[in-house]
This record gives structure tokens, sequence and C-alpha cells, in this order.
């Protein structure tokens, strides 16, 4: 079972990258959390990893920090929620709100990520409230630098775009938040269009785009 990995970030988007290790290329999804903190291609990386196995398949999923992939573990402790599920559960919800949330017993918070209806968010709330007491004082103390994404300005619409709509969010939704977080500031990189975006999402805003 693959715990840990270093290697070469061969290719990276806000869903999975590869990371070649001595001439293997391991195919590793990944939550935004993770993505923000990714360090350009081609450089050294190194991950926090989860393996997932069934009969039919194995898969990878990384983390840049080991307090991330311990809230993974949790979550995937709980019924109804699979690695996908809590992989999205860590991009559509900051760690510290999530674990506020939880502690909280704030399950209509929980309910707001896609995929996550409101009896999972219960059972979440219920089932981790105790457990997940002690995580949130070593976030500060694990949370890496953010890199700056330098990336064209359409290629950020577009990678925003493709994350919010993997995360479940409708294309027409989406489409229009992306739109306006870059209209209030066109020199925004990609993990602050994704942030804000997610952020107007979450408040159930509808904001228009013009004609």
């Amino acid at each position: 079972m693959i715990a840990h990995l270093t290697g070469i970030l061969f290719s990276k988007n806000p869903q999975s990258i590869i990371v070649d290790t001595a001439g293997v290329g391991y195919q590793i999804l990944i939550p935004l959390s993770t993505f923000y903190q990714l360090p350009d291609e081609m450089e050294k990386v190194s991950l926090h990893v989860y393996t997932h196995v069934r009969e039919d398949m194995l898969q990878l999923f990384g983390f840049q920090t080991e307090i991330e992939k311990k809230i993974f573990l949790l979550l995937i402790s709980v019924s109804g929620i699979g690695p996908k599920l809590a992989l999205n559960i860590l991009s559509g919800i900051g760690l510290e709100d999530l674990l506020g949330a939880i502690v909280r017993a704030d399950s209509e918070r929980i309910a707001a990520v896609p995929g996550v209806g409101k009896k999972t968010s219960q059972r979440i709330t219920l089932e981790l409230r105790e457990k997940v007491s002690d995580l949130s004082q070593g976030i500060e103390e694990q949370r890496p630098r953010e890199r700056v994404v330098e990336i064209r300005n359409r290629e950020i619409f577009d990678d925003a775009l493709s994350a919010l709509m993997n995360l479940g969010y409708p294309s027409t939704s989406a489409r229009r938040v992306v739109e306006n977080v870059l209209r209030n500031n066109n020199d925004m990189n990609l993990d602050t269009v994704l942030k804000e975006s997610l952020r107007n999402l979450a408040r159930g805003s509808s904001l228009k785009v013009k004609d």
C-alpha cells in the first residue's frame, strides 16, 4: 500500500496530477486545497497518499498535509461516504470551515457542498464531532505557503470552470460565477478565482452576467 510519494510533478490539473517516480507515472486524485499548494510542473513534489483498492480498481488520493489526509480518512469512515465524495467535500469547503461546522454540528453548511445530502451531512457531524476536536489546532502549523499560479486568463477561466463542474455544479451557474469573479478582478490567479467562486456558490449567490 502506498502511503507517501515523492517525485517529479509531470502534469497537474485541479482534479488530479501525475507524479513521475523513477520513470513510473502515478496518477493521483487531489482536493483543491492540495492543488493550491502544488509546485510548478517538472518540479519536485511530495504528497501523503491514501491507496484505495477494489476488485476492479486501484486509485491513489494525494494530500499536501497530513491533516488533510486525516480528515479524508475520517470522512470515508462515515457510512455512505466514499473516497470521491470525501474529496469533493475537501474541495468544496475549507478545512477550518469544515472542522468548525462539524464541531458546531452545522450540518446545513456541509450539505451545501454538491453531492452531500442532508442525511449524509447529519451523519458527518454526529459521527465525527468528537473525533475532530484536536485536529483544528494543527492546521496553521501544517498549512504550506500558497503559490501564485501564473497562467493566462483564458486558461484560468477554463480550469476554474472545469473544477467547479467536476465538483457537481451546473455549467451555467459555474460559468456565471467565474465570469463575475474575473470581471471584478482580471488579475486573479487560479486559486483565488476558485476560492472566490466557491465562496459565492456556497452563499447561494445568483450573480447575473451582463450581455
